[in-house]
């Protein structure tokens, strides 16, 4: 490992200390060194700014910045256990290039800011990902429904069967859930959209650090003024995050269970494109849906972040190197959600409902509650009308499921599903 940046004279240095305080660090910043990297560059801007260095020296340090950039992406410098963090990996690239000028570029600044705006920049980029998916998954779900709007499904309580439904009401479901997931993540997104860089170990520095500069380089929307505060949103902000992101997830397991039971021979009302489906290392007869069966685990990998997260939190004001572990849990929670939304917009096109096995599974009985509410509507109070029906379904053998979709009127049912309300909040 390189010398650290904290080391001095009078510092002794035990490697397996070293190695178990640097623990994963150095591997997880491999995520974020192109963020810190740029916060760099913010800050060499601002130090240009109040002539703590020059602007010659203020161009060298960027052009070697862009070459640490570009070398990263080329493969031609590994971040590895050379180094404690991404951190200490950009200076020893910029002392090695430039010499005491790149000792430098640590003036009035902290690891702790450093982390901690990369992370935000890092976050910002996953919840802007993550609000494009979204919306993609909620129109492709809006286009099956405008298919849907006449093709009739069984619907349940309890895996019961209880009323007739339709595909284009059970994709318009998970249109609107999509559409309000965006609430969520755009209010996440306001949050964190702050700028830390500058207020150094949480006690700010005896220097007028440009922090308006620096939060426009960024593109952040305001400055985190008070430094106490910036080291006490580290883990409050990234469980913001993964709240709003699980609440994707949990849409897309109850999606993927519905997808497991429809496409059981038991039901077989769903068919999934070959490539979504794996098959059985013993038994030829078996294909199995273990691509949404993963998607529908996916929930769980952000939970038990979030858990994580939480449980390292109980903490007192100001950093705390518990802080550290907090990395690896929002990384993993944050791919995980990435990588499962990127594969729902396909997984949507690729359901297929089969119209007459659905049609099929709509039994006499599941027209007893339209029945009622018809006699309901002659005068009978409805829980006359209720026991009247329950006690025989003769009358209900010639009635068709299109038939009871099509008289559904009320708003958000089969018959006026709003499509076009939705997508107007899409928008």
């Amino acid at each position: 490992m390189a010398q650290p940046l904290w080391q001095k004279s009078t510092t002794s240095i035990n490697k397996k200390m070293m190695n178990f305080m640097a623990g994963e660090d150095v591997i997880l910043d491999r995520e974020l060194i192109q963020y810190d990297i740029q916060a760099s560059e913010a800050h060499v801007k601002g130090l240009a700014s109040i002539k703590l260095i020059t602007n010659e020296e203020c161009l060298q340090l960027l052009s070697e910045l862009s070459n640490l950039s570009k070398a990263f992406d080329d493969g031609k410098f590994i971040l590895d256990n050379r180094f404690e963090d991404c951190h200490s990996a950009i200076e020893y690239w910029l002392v090695e290039k430039l010499g005491e000028l790149g000792k430098k570029v640590h003036t009035g600044r902290s690891r702790n800011d450093q982390i901690l705006v990369a992370t935000r920049l890092y976050l910002k980029e996953s919840v802007n990902q993550v609000i494009q998916l979204c919306k993609e998954s909620a129109e492709v779900c809006l286009n099956k429904a405008e298919l849907g709007i006449e093709q009739p499904m069984p619907g349940y309580t309890h895996l019961q069967q209880a009323v007739p439904s339709s595909v284009g009401m059970w994709f318009a479901g998970f249109a609107e859930s999509m559409v309000d997931n965006l609430i969520s993540l755009e209010a996440c997104l306001k949050l964190i959209d702050c700028n830390p860089l500058g207020t150094a170990a949480g006690y700010g520095v005896n220097l007028p650090l440009d922090r308006e500069l620096t939060t426009r380089e960024l593109n952040f929307a305001r400055i985190q003024l008070n430094p106490i505060y910036a080291q006490n949103s580290r883990g409050k902000f990234e469980l913001a995050v993964l709240n709003a992101m699980s609440l994707c997830l949990l849409d897309i397991r109850r999606y993927c269970w519905d997808i497991s039971i429809f496409t059981t021979q038991e039901f077989s009302m769903v068919n999934l494109p070959s490539e979504m489906m794996t098959g059985s290392s013993i038994m030829p007869n078996k294909t199995n849906p273990d691509l949404v069966e993963l998607m529908r685990a996916s929930y769980a990998v952000v939970q038990s972040a979030t858990i994580e997260l939480q449980s390292l939190l109980s903490l007192p004001s100001g950093y705390q190197r518990d802080l550290q572990l907090t990395k690896g849990a929002l990384l993993r929670g944050v791919k995980k959600t990435i990588d499962t939304l990127s594969l729902f917009p396909a997984l949507i096109e690729g359901t297929q409902f089969k119209k007459d096995s659905c049609e099929s599974k709509i039994t006499a009985p599941m027209y007893a509650t339209d029945l009622a509410i018809e006699l309901s509507q002659q005068n009978i109070p409805f829980r006359t009308a209720y026991q009247q029906v329950a006690n025989s379904y003769d009358e209900l053998e010639n009635r068709t499921p299109l038939d009871s979709i099509n008289a559904r009127v009320s708003i958000g049912a089969c018959r006026d599903l709003r499509l076009d309300e939705i997508r107007q909040r899409l928008k």
